[in-house]
Order: structure tokens, then C-alpha cells, then sequence
């Protein structure tokens, strides 16, 4: 669903991911990078066999275990 957060930087590593950010859509691909700025609303769709390394400039996203 439509959603935001802290800024959000990502690089596909495998497979496809659509992204609609900021209401235009694009699918990434492989080597392909996105950046979701700040505040900005988006959504995803994620493909069978997508896999990313995906960076959040937010501290505190994440609990320690």
C-alpha cells in the first residue's frame, strides 16, 4: 500500500521490482538503483525472485536482537 518514511535508497540485485513513487511507475531491474526521497508516498510490487540491498536513513527502523 501507498506509504512513507525517511529517505530510502535502494540497488536491485536480482528479478524486478515496480515502484510507483511520487504517482509515476517504473520497473527496476537488475543493477538498476532507486532513491525514495524523504516523505515522498510510494508503493511497490515485488516480483518472484527479486532480491536488493536496501539502505533507510533511520536510525531506529529496525529493533536489536
Amino acid at each position: 500500500p501507498d506509504h512513507s518514511h525517511e529517505s530510502q535508497y535502494g540497488i536491485v540485485l536480482e528479478g524486478q521490482i515496480e515502484l510507483t513513487i511520487n504517482g509515476k511507475t517504473k520497473i527496476y531491474s537488475k543493477g538498476d538503483r532507486y532513491f525514495i526521497p524523504k516523505g515522498i508516498i510510494h508503493s511497490g510490487k515485488i516480483f518472484a525472485g527479486y532480491a536488493d540491498i536496501t539502505l533507510f536513513n533511520e536510525k531506529d527502523r529496525y529493533n536489536k536482537r
